[in-house]
């Protein structure tokens, strides 16, 4: 049996401990840790913002924040042993020089500083002045920062320079926590460790690949946010293709982030330019009406809380993408991405190619395509499917489609399957940056979007409109009708 690997513990920094992301994600998943049992017994949790509390009355807000956002039950042995962990530092982060007082709590002899940067990227240039300030840091300090990096390629490097003025790059940890997904991070075995795809996944066999992130939540508050993001940059810059160069990038030479990171940029950097020239083809642009989610009446994006309803920002994003490389010629990525769909989805579908002749013509005039479905969420899993058939004793054969279904609930019912957030607070805690994005992929990637919001500022597009509750746009349906496919539903 494997020895379970001690690693030095930390003091894990959270600044903006009492907003939105760390109220509803990072206590939840450093709970999940501590009941599983991956936190070091030495490692300590430092909230920081600029409330005038104390220690006793955080503890209370993270109990609060278990109670109300906690899937399972809460287990008294485990709070016990997570709130010990627990501690408040006041400070304004916007005061260079209150920095000064982590340097009485903090000992990086004995624990390693992990800074969590859970605010607003126009607060990370003051964290790293008042943390470089401070003198606090050394080398084996780090620091984890969230989306967005930026809006644009202008402002994502003028971020990371701020940054890395402080950090250099190693100690840098940028989050995507759908790479902390089972099923995302699965691609890699399922790509590179069985050889029925390892050898069939490239322009010979696969038709089309469709990727699909759909939100059935509308703003939910975030108007101010969402409205000056859009979905094209709140979702599809990062989640889907991250996802994207998963499926696409060549095989690394081995798992170490370096070799990783390398193929992935390989991918962004073939990606297919969208720009003025093409960009009435290649995208779609919708945002949502008034309608119904589950029976339920929704109202349209400009009439939520808040809304300028002069927005042309658009809630929903289709687009065809192209990978100019060997393995990849002429094989179509459809991606779209939306909020107040159908339903909550986040799923691969990749096409293969149909039998160039028909033998079974008595049960289908053209043999339909298998088809490889990996589910990112809900319903964490991979389905195959195919033709068998159907089992009697009459003249003819008759096929019918059938699934092969690997749902990662059944399959490994003794094995817990942890969420994004979860797994990558954890590779943050322990120095491993094979899960997080470098600098030259957040580069790429948005040098990649910026040519498509620029088309579209040239054409002055406006968002198609599309009832809640539904797909999308119907110009989304066009756009890959007109190649001769259809969107999985």
């Amino acid at each position: 049996m494997t020895e379970k690997k001690i690693y030095k513990p930390c003091d894990l920094v959270i600044f903006g401990a009492l907003g939105d992301l760390s109220k509803r994600k990072l206590i939840i998943s450093l709970y999940g840790l501590e009941k599983a049992n991956f936190i070091e017994p030495d490692t300590r949790i430092i909230g920081v913002d600029r409330l005038d509390i104390d220690n006793s009355e955080f503890i209370e807000i993270a109990l609060k924040s278990l109670q109300s956002f906690l899937t399972d039950d809460l287990e008294d042995t485990v709070w016990q042993r997570f709130s010990a962990r627990l501690s408040y530092l006041k400070i304004d982060l916007t005061q260079l020089d209150q920095y000064q007082r982590l340097n009485a709590i903090i000992d990086q002899n004995a624990r390693i500083m992990v800074n969590y940067f859970a605010v607003a990227p126009f607060l990370f240039k003051n964290i790293c002045q008042g943390l470089a300030k401070s003198g606090i840091l050394t080398e084996s300090s780090r620091m984890v920062m969230e989306k967005p990096i930026g809006h644009d390629l202008k402002s994502s490097r003028e971020i990371n320079d701020e940054v890395v003025s402080v950090f250099n790059e190693k100690q840098v940890y940028r989050i995507d926590h759908y790479l902390g997904k089972e099923t995302v991070l699965n691609l890699l075995a399922l790509r590179f460790a069985n050889s029925i795809f390892t050898t069939n996944w490239n322009h010979n066999t696969i038709d089309h690949i469709q990727i699909t992130v759909a939100e059935e939540v509308g703003i939910e508050g975030r108007w101010d946010y969402f409205d000056k993001t859009g979905q094209l940059r709140d979702m599809l810059q990062n989640h889907l293709l991250q996802i994207l160069t998963f499926i696409a990038m060549e095989p690394p030479a081995n798992l170490e982030a370096e070799s990783i990171h390398n193929e992935k940029i390989k991918v962004l950097k073939a990606l297919r330019p969208i720009t003025a020239s093409n960009i009435e083809e290649k995208t779609v642009r919708g945002q949502y009406t008034a309608g119904y989610i589950k029976g339920n009446a929704v109202p349209g994006y400009l009439e939520e809380d808040g809304a300028n309803t002069e927005s042309t920002t658009e809630s929903f994003v289709a687009l065809r993408v192209d990978i100019d490389n060997w393995r990849w010629a002429g094989v179509p990525f459809y991606l779209r991405t939306g909020k107040r769909l159908t339903g909550k989805r986040s799923e691969i579908v990749v096409y293969f190619k149909q039998l160039p002749h028909n033998i079974f013509k008595d049960s289908f005039r053209d043999l339909p395509p298998n088809k490889l479905i990996i589910h990112l969420q809900p319903n964490e899993g991979v389905e195959i499917e195919m033709l068998n058939k159907i089992p009697g004793i009459d003249e003819h054969i008759k096929l019918k489609k059938t699934k092969l279904d690997l749902s990662f609930s059944d399959a490994f019912k003794q094995s817990r399957i942890f969420g994004g957030y979860e797994k990558l607070v954890l590779e943050a805690m322990r120095g491993n940056p094979t899960l997080f994005l470098s600098r030259q992929e957040i580069e790429q990637a948005w040098t990649w979007i910026d040519s498509i919001q620029n088309a579209w500022r040239h054409y002055k597009d406006t968002p198609k409109p599309y009832p809640a509750g539904t797909w999308g746009p119907v110009a989304s349906i066009a756009l890959i009708a007109r190649d001769g496919r259809a969107w999985e539903e």
